[in-house]
């Protein structure tokens, strides 16, 4: 399992979800609202970042676990559909996932992801 956090322009976000969800098989996403700043925006500040005096730009990031095979086409189709040539288009990471609980039934690992829920 992976997952695969990416941090997009929100104005971004509908045309990012809606090619993903064409996906055969996509596992779903976790969307949050986010604030922060990159190198740019670090270059000739002080060491010592006092948070009223620091300009904060808003980005979404998208949090998706998804099986091995899957992962090369969600990048991909993140990094083509987020674009848009600007500073602060964003940027995509993908990390091992070691362990998923589905905390209402116990199911583990890849069953706590993929495996259909009983009662659906």
């Amino acid at each position: 399992m992976k997952e695969i956090k990416a941090f997009i322009q929100p104005f971004m976000l509908s045309k990012v979800v809606r090619i993903l969800q064409q996906i055969p098989d996509f596992p779903g996403m976790s969307i949050s609202e986010v604030k922060g700043f990159g190198r740019g925006k670090a270059k000739g500040e002080p060491r010592r970042i006092i948070e009223d005096l620091v300009e904060y730009t808003p980005k979404v990031r998208i949090e998706i676990i998804a099986k091995e095979h899957m992962v090369d086409e969600i990048v991909a189709l993140i990094q083509k559909n987020a674009h848009t040539g600007n500073k602060g288009d964003g940027k995509i990471f993908v990390s091992n996932v070691e362990r998923a609980v589905r905390i209402r039934t116990g199911e583990r690992d890849g069953d706590a992801i993929w495996s259909p829920l009983k009662d659906e």
